[in-house]
Formats: structure tokens, sequence, C-alpha cells
């Protein structure tokens, strides 16, 4: 095993159960011996000379390459065993605080997200081969951190949970324009459609996605209330009583942060609501992983809170409501790698085993990044007055019931509407005549 490296594993593994077997043959054994085991195998000199000088990228791309594999274990215990030495933020050290200064200098190129140059990283990603989405995803096709209100939720239950979540918060009445800025396979513009009877446009640069949320809309025969569009949402003129965002803020770059407000506080109309659903980090500003930005989301960036709030105040957009959301993209994450190696033969067939290892690397990179470090998800909850939403947040849970149970085919009732004692006479009429409590469609009201 090349000298050099050893010393560097030496110096970072001090808890945990590594070994590593070198080119040559020989084996050396890391840390304190203390939980599950984890045997590296790095078969050639030209990977051991590419991690020790960048093993953020060298690792995943000898994985990748086969030029090392697991003889014990696999990449996310691996990186769990990493991380429960590192902490939480590899910054905290001197070194990483020096390394990471260096690479925000480089930032602002690395995200210089332009129409053209944000349509070509939208490819590079989203126009995959739709049957490689859905043989891991839920059944609508949602890309994006579930919402998992119990622990043991299937990933279907978690999705249509976060739809229902969002769309409390939207607040969302019948007759309502809604936007869906980054709208991906249609899921939640046709959710939102569907069940409260609003007008939706979704944009998107994929034209993949475009093509199967446009055929989703004809299918379900919502084409007169769903509309989708491959459109920049720069691009945009018209103006919204609600606006959505789902997974596409960690598109847009720390450089275009203001274009993307000042633009949604345009589209919003004066009692607007909106919604950012994004990943982000609870740790400083920093920059996107090496591997992740050139092999799976070129010009992508996962934003600390303290880089997005500057420009929504200067936005003319105010801040009614901000979520944290833990470990609910960790256990997203973990479904889908489950999902995907089970699959793993069916994507091998659509590409190769070079795209199954990248693939691997990200699922469980990705995970491990939820569970052991600082990655999150913040909900952000926008409008352009303070009077537009109920003093409390309590709504938001009362919505959330009564759409559940127009989901489940149940008769509904607005949350704290008219208490049943008081509804018209006519209404009550012909409830008891037909035998049948009367539906009536969630509107969100408190």
């Amino acid at each position: 095993m090349n000298l050099f490296l050893q010393r560097i594993v030496e110096r970072t593994v001090r808890i945990g159960n590594l070994s590593i077997t070198g080119p040559s043959g020989t084996t050396r054994h890391f840390g304190d011996g203390d939980g599950e085991k984890v045997h590296l195998v790095i078969h050639t000199h030209q990977a051991e000379r590419a991690i020790m000088l960048h093993p953020s990228l060298a690792l995943p791309e000898m994985y990748m390459e086969q030029q090392i594999d697991f003889a014990e274990g696999d990449v996310l215990s691996f990186l769990h065993l990493i991380y429960r030495n590192i902490g939480i933020s590899w910054i905290d050290s001197g070194w990483g605080k020096l390394l990471n200064t260096m690479r925000l200098k480089a930032r602002p190129l690395q995200q210089w997200n332009t129409e053209r140059r944000s349509k070509r990283n939208v490819e590079r990603h989203y126009d995959l081969s739709g049957e490689l989405y859905k043989l891991f995803l839920d059944d609508d096709m949602q890309y994006s951190c579930a919402y998992y209100e119990r622990p043991d939720m299937t990933l279907e239950e978690a999705q249509l949970a976060k739809k229902r979540h969002i769309a409390a918060k939207l607040k969302i009445k019948p007759g309502q324009t809604v936007l869906d800025i980054g709208s991906g396979w249609g899921g939640l513009g046709l959710y939102i459609a569907r069940t409260f009877e609003t007008d939706v446009l979704g944009v998107t640069l994929s034209t993949e996605q475009h093509q199967v949320s446009t055929d989703r809309a004809h299918a379900e025969g919502l084409e007169s209330s769903v509309h989708f569009e491959l459109r920049d949402y720069r691009d945009l003129t018209e103006r919204f009583d609600r606006i959505v965002s789902v997974g596409m803020f960690e598109h847009v770059g720390v450089n275009h942060y203001k274009t993307y407000f000042d633009k949604c506080a345009q589209l919003l109309k004066p009692d607007g609501v909106m919604l950012l659903h994004t990943i982000g980090r609870v740790g400083p500003p920093t920059t996107t992983n090496a591997f992740i930005r050139k092999h799976i989301f070129p010009g992508g960036y996962i934003p600390a809170l303290s880089e997005v709030m500057p420009h929504i105040e200067r936005s003319g957009l105010m801040v009614t409501d901000v979520e944290i959301l833990r470990l609910h993209y960790a256990e997203t994450l973990k479904a889908w790698r489950e999902r995907f190696m089970a699959k793993r033969e069916q994507v091998k067939a659509i590409y190769d085993e070079r795209f199954c290892r990248m693939w691997e690397f990200y699922l469980a990179g990705s995970e491990a990044s939820f569970r052991w470090q600082d990655l999150v998800n913040f909900q952000i909850q926008l409008t352009r007055r303070n009077d537009v939403l109920p003093m409390t947040r309590d709504y938001i849970g009362k919505c959330e019931k009564a759409i559940a149970l127009h989901e489940m085919g149940h008769s509904t009732v607005e949350p704290a509407a008219t208490p049943p004692e008081k509804a018209a006479p006519a209404a009550k009429a012909g409830a008891k005549a037909s035998g049948k409590p009367r539906r009536r469609k969630v509107t969100g009201k408190d």
C-alpha cells in the first residue's frame, strides 16, 4: 500500500474497523476494531495515487472504473465509518478551512447557470431514460424528499404525505392559478389540480419530463386544468396566486439567487403564497462535492440558509414560515437505493456496469450526507403581505387532515368551517334525503 496514502488513512481513521488491501496484496488495518467491518480492495497503483491526491472525487471514480471494490461492507458502510471519524463537517479542520476557502473562490464559475447552460445541465441528469427512474421512484415519479409522518410509512405513502404537506402550506383555494417551477414528471401539479380544482402551469427544462408530464395530464383528462411547458422560469410574465418549487432551487446557483427571488416576487400576486422546498445545509457555505458536480448534477449547489435569506429580504418577499426536514431525505434515499439495487440488473441492461456503480455511489453518498453530515431540507413559505395567512400555523395540520380524508374518498369539510349545526337548511335536507353526506372540495381555509 502506498506509504503516503497509508499515513493519511492512519490520521483519519481512529475509530471503526477498516481494512485496506493494496495492489501488492498486502492488507493494512485501521481504527479501533469497533463496529461493522469494512474491507476496501484497491486493485491498481493508479487508484492509490488518485485517492491520495483527491479522495472525494477519486474514490467514486475509481469505484466506477472497477479499480477499487469492497470485499466486506459497501459504499454506505464505508462512508459511515469515514464520517464517524471526521465529524459532521470536514471544514472544521484547519486543512478543511483552507481548502474550502480556495474552492469558494472558484464557485461563481462553477455555478454560472445561464439559460442555455441550465438546460444543458438539466439534460445531463433529468433526460436520462425514463425507464431508469421508474425502476426506483414511487408510482407518481416524485424525485424529491418525501415526508415521513410515521417511521413505518412506505415510500408511496411518504411521497403522498409530502404533496399533502406542501399543499396545506400553500393554503390553496379552488379557481386559483398555481405555478410549479421545476415541475418534474408532473406529479405535484397534477395532484394540486385534481385536489383543489385549480389552474396549474408547470415549467421544466427537461424534454423527457415535459413529455411525460404532458402525457399524464392528457391521460387523466386534466389537460384543461394543468399545462406543462418546456420553459425557463426567467421567461415568465404571468402572475399567479400560488407558486411552488420543489427540488429545483438546488440547480439555480448562488450567482442567480437574486434573479430567482426577484422573479418570484414579480410573478406572485399581492395576496399570493409561495412554498420553496429545497435541499439545504445546516453548516456554513461551502462548495459542491466534486463527484456530484462532475458526474451527477453539474451546476448544482446546496445552500446554507444564510445564503438564501438576504436575497429573499431584498426581493420584497417576506418569510412567513420555515421548517427544517432533517432525516426525511435520508429515509427517502434509503428507499431509492434499496429499490435501485434490487433492480440493478435492469439498470445495467439500460446503461452499463459503470453507470450502475456511479449511481450506487451517488445514492449511498447522498443518503450518508443526510444521515451523518449537515444536509437537510428547507421548506420556506413566502408571501408579499403579512396578513395573507393565519396568525398561527394550526391551519396546516387541519388542512392536511381534510385533504387526507378527501384522498380516501370520504366526505370532507373545510377545516374549522361552518359547524354542521349551522349549515344551511337546504344543504342539511339534501344530505338527509340522499342518505349520504355531501362531498365538499378541500380548500385549505382555516
